[in-house]
Order: C-alpha cells, then structure tokens, then sequence
C-alpha cells in the first residue's frame, strides 16, 4: 500500500492530474491486485483503476491518470491519454480519416489504445514502439496546440 500511495502521489504532483484524495486512489488500486494484469497488458485495467468511488454518492472518472499510471509500470502496453494526444488524433483523423472513432470513445481504453495503433499502421509508423508513438503524439500536440492561459 505504501508503494502504490508513492507512485499515486508522484504521478499525481508530476502531471497535475487534481487528484485531491490521492489515499483514496491508491486504496482503489491496492484492492484491484493489479500486478498481474499490469504484466498481460490487460486494457481494461485503465479503466477499473480510473473509476473511483470518492463517497457513498460520487464516483469519480480519474482516467488520464490511469492512463499514466499504467504506462509507468509498462510503458511499451500503455499509451497514454492527455489533451494534447487527443487533439493531434483528432486533427490527423479529421484530415486522413485514419480510424474510425468518436471523441468520447476515446474515453475507452482499448478503444484509445486501437485508434493510436491505426494511426501507427495508417502513417507506416509500424516500426515505432507504442511508447515512441505516445511521445511523439505529445510533443505535436504541445508544439501545435499549445494551451492559452489568460491573467
């Protein structure tokens, strides 16, 4: 438990993934006895982890943070999902109609992670690991959609 409420904290403060009850988190994770899907690369962890019940009333979708946390323990299986990913699919899907998908359904991990291996496939990328594609999709979006902050 310890372990997995330092990585929470870490990866929490690293990417600002607001993430106020970060002892909550890492008791959801611990319960799931994740180790053994993390190592078969099962997509559907991403999205176990990222539904957390914070009250009895509220359950919260932290799932870009399950994207990261995954991709922390295998990054070769685990994509990662962040705005600036989604904003370059979305603008190369619009102009090469790559894959087919909606916003929302990125929202589903398996369906993310298929969307960024047609993209790879589509751009004869193939001998890119899925690491090397999350990365370079980043820094696109960084560099080609920055964020505007206002004062």
């Amino acid at each position: 438990m310890d372990d997995i409420l330092i990585k929470v904290c870490s990866l929490n403060d690293f990417y600002s993934t607001n993430i106020y009850s970060p002892f909550k988190v890492a008791k959801h994770i611990h319960s799931l006895n994740i180790d053994n899907r993390l190592s078969k690369g099962d997509e559907k962890l991403v999205n176990d982890i990222a539904k957390i019940k914070v009250n009895k009333d509220k359950t919260m979708n932290f799932y870009s943070f399950a994207t990261k946390y995954c991709s922390h323990h295998q990054p070769l299986l685990y994509p990662i999902y962040d705005n600036y990913v989604i904003k370059v699919l979305n603008y190369f899907n619009k102009q090469d109609k790559f894959s087919k998908f909606t916003f929302q359904e990125l929202k589903d991990y398996p369906k993310f992670k298929n969307v960024i291996l047609d993209f790879r496939s589509f751009y004869g990328l193939d001998k890119f690991n899925l690491k090397e594609i999350d990365k370079y999709l980043w820094q696109v979006g960084k560099e080609k959609f920055p964020r505007k902050y206002s004062r």
